[in-house]
């Protein structure tokens, strides 16, 4: 059976840092691409990070470059979003999921959610003063 968790949201003040984890069973990070996506109400889901299964290659959108990075463990079989220098608009819910056959190095895909076949609950994020 398929599982993807996500956890380490939380409350912090613009500048601060947090870590999110995706914690994914019934599959390998061998072989599923693993993205990030956030969410505010009433906007679509948006993609904001990728990680290739096959050669790790990551992709990020323009408005988290540089401040978020994405990593894998896979003996834990779980994916890590970094995310520094947070600002108040990266307020949002955190989904992590997994893509059946992946975004095969197109970030177009990477970041879309249809690629992705496997979700999580999603974890909250707020940043404010």
């Amino acid at each position: 059976q398929v599982q993807v968790v996500e956890s380490g949201g939380g409350l912090v003040q613009p500048g601060q840092s947090l870590r999110l984890s995706c914690v994914v069973s019934g599959f390998s990070l061998d072989y599923k691409d693993i993205a990030w996506f956030r969410q505010t109400p009433g906007k679509e889901r948006k993609g904001v990070s990728c990680i290739s299964s096959t050669d790790g290659s990551t992709y990020y959108a323009d408005s988290v470059q540089g401040r978020f990075t994405i990593s894998r463990d896979k003996a834990k079989n779980t994916v890590y979003l970094q995310m520094n220098s947070l600002k108040p608009e990266d307020t949002a819910v955190y989904y992590c999921a997994g893509s059946k056959w992946g975004f095969r190095g197109s970030s177009w895909l990477g970041l879309a959610p249809t690629t992705y076949d496997y979700w999580g609950q999603g974890t909250q994020v707020t940043v404010s003063s």
